[in-house]
């Protein structure tokens, strides 16, 4: 069955990445004793979707302030990758970055 319609922010490249991350953080096997970490990482790539999405059904400064915590959440994910020593980390903060650079042209 071919889907038709979409939800408008199933078509932005930013929300596509940030779902593709979340997945990545939660397939993910973190160090042992890390479990803090890998929550906290799952909590703010989960929030970068989750974000972008709500973002994008409202309209104006709600809207802009959706799009705030999406790119403060990105910021959080970058960081918690940043504490523990995972192959592929590097890539996915690099589109985390990334994902940050679209948001910032979304609030504009």
């Amino acid at each position: 069955m071919q889907q038709t319609s979409f939800f408008p922010h199933e078509t932005l490249r930013a929300y596509q990445q940030a779902v593709q991350i979340s997945r990545w953080v939660s397939a993910t096997r973190f160090p042992r004793g890390m479990a803090w970490a890998k929550d906290q990482a799952q909590r703010a790539a989960g929030s970068v979707a989750l974000n972008i999405a709500e973002g994008r059904g409202r309209a104006g400064q709600a809207q802009r302030n959706h799009y705030e915590i999406a790119y403060a959440s990105a910021s959080e994910a970058c960081a918690a990758l940043d504490l523990v020593d995972l192959p592929g980390a590097a890539e996915k903060q690099q589109e985390l970055r990334a994902i940050g650079s679209m948001l910032v042209g979304l609030m504009r």
